[in-house]
């Protein structure tokens, strides 16, 4: 699925699935922070060793956590699901897909967040006097990206 072109393509046109069948506004958002993949080190080193450095192996792979925020719009569908997850229903991990598009709005590269649930549901501060967009943030666990 990963298109490659010489120029670099934008940040700003995305799109975003549940994994609940939600499209339209309650899917929008405005900001995206992508996580990062870490794989640990394992050192290791016998005692008969000739060279006083270790040995290094792959150890587990680690995936932060990814945050969505959007406008609050009157959209329940993150509180619901969130709701889930506090109330036990084992059905509530999802595959979430994060796809970047380009200028014209074709998908250039996705992202598969496997197994997702949100850990954190917020919402920024509410002020008479500002002129901000309320909005609400989602912050979720996965346990494994894939690209495509």
């Amino acid at each position: 699925m990963a298109v490659f072109r010489d120029l670099p393509y934008g940040n700003q046109h995305f799109l975003v699935d549940l994994g609940d069948g939600t499209e339209g506004a309650a899917a929008g958002f405005s900001q995206i922070v992508l996580p990062d993949i870490s794989i640990d080190v394992i050192e290791y080193r016998t005692g008969n060793d000739k060279e006083s450095g270790v040995h290094k192996f792959p150890g587990l792979a680690r995936y932060d956590n990814v945050v969505l925020r959007r406008g609050i719009i009157g959209s329940l569908n993150l509180y619901n699901w969130i709701n889930q997850v506090r109330n036990g229903d084992a059905n509530a991990r999802r595959t979430v897909t994060i796809s970047l598009l380009a200028e014209d709005r074709t998908v250039v590269l996705i992202w598969k967040l496997l197994r997702a649930w949100p850990v954190k549901y917020g919402f920024g501060e509410l002020d008479a006097e500002g002129t901000d967009v309320a909005i609400e943030e989602l912050v979720l666990a996965y346990e494994r990206l894939e690209m495509e």
